[in-house]
């Protein structure tokens, strides 16, 4: 059986093409496949953001093409992506992106709505997501009663709840302390360890580098290095 999620052949952003190119992406070649817990870091510049919103559909590569489960996203038109990140692909992002005016419960179920769900298993899945991530007591909290560690657990079972094939979390603990930092990548990382969720995270964070079961470092918009861990935290 074929486990691969993410296949991005030699893929080049460039920008400023016309006068001096700059290019924030540079002949890219990235294997993912299911199971992964992936750390992408370096220094800021790197390309490490861009890199992951080339893999997720928000943007589109200059050169080389990205696979998704076996269907070429770089060849889709701009409403065939919107649906198919919508059904295959989580995000997490630094700013947790809730709607304001949402609760956490309406914010998480929003997602199954737009892929037309019906109401009985959306509620059903919403418990088990808020159980899942311990929040079970705040589906009626908007976002601004919530603290960030909250919010970004929410922002969490939000991108679970439409039961993506894969999970890109750009710099995800970057706005939170220790602890919830810690809480947040104990639920990542139990997804991983019990669904084989795959994860791909952009990151500075020591912490979710050192729970990353594979690092790659990019410099200047290149791989520069490709490591898995041998030993894994428990």
């Amino acid at each position: 059986m074929d486990n691969t999620v993410i296949d991005a052949h030699n893929i080049s952003k460039i920008y400023n093409k016309d006068n001096i190119p700059v290019y924030a992406v540079n002949n890219v070649h990235l294997h993912v496949e299911k199971g992964e817990f992936t750390a992408l870091v370096g220094p800021s510049g790197s390309g490490k953001t861009t890199l992951l919103n080339l893999i997720g559909g928000l943007d589109l590569p200059d050169e080389g093409n990205i696979t998704i489960n076996g269907k070429d996203i770089t060849q889709m038109s701009p409403s065939e992506l919107i649906d198919f990140r919508l059904k295959n692909i989580g995000f997490v992002f630094q700013s947790f992106n809730l709607i304001p005016v949402l609760t956490a419960k309406e914010n998480v179920e929003f997602i199954m709505q737009l892929q037309g769900i019906e109401l009985k298993k959306r509620e059903q899945r919403i418990y088990a997501l808020f159980e899942q991530i311990g929040l079970s007591d705040k589906l009626d909290s908007r976002p601004s009663q919530l603290s960030g560690g909250q919010q970004q657990r929410v922002a969490v079972a939000r991108a679970l709840a439409s039961k993506p094939k894969f999970i890109l979390a750009d710099e995800p603990t970057a706005n939170l302390d220790t602890q919830s930092a810690n809480n947040l990548l104990d639920i990542m990382y139990k997804l991983n360890q019990e669904e084989h969720m795959t994860f791909l995270f952009s990151t500075h964070d020591q912490r979710v580098i050192d729970r990353a079961k594979r690092v790659i470092t990019l410099v200047d918009g290149r791989i520069v290095s490709d490591t898995a861990k041998q030993n894994l935290p428990a």
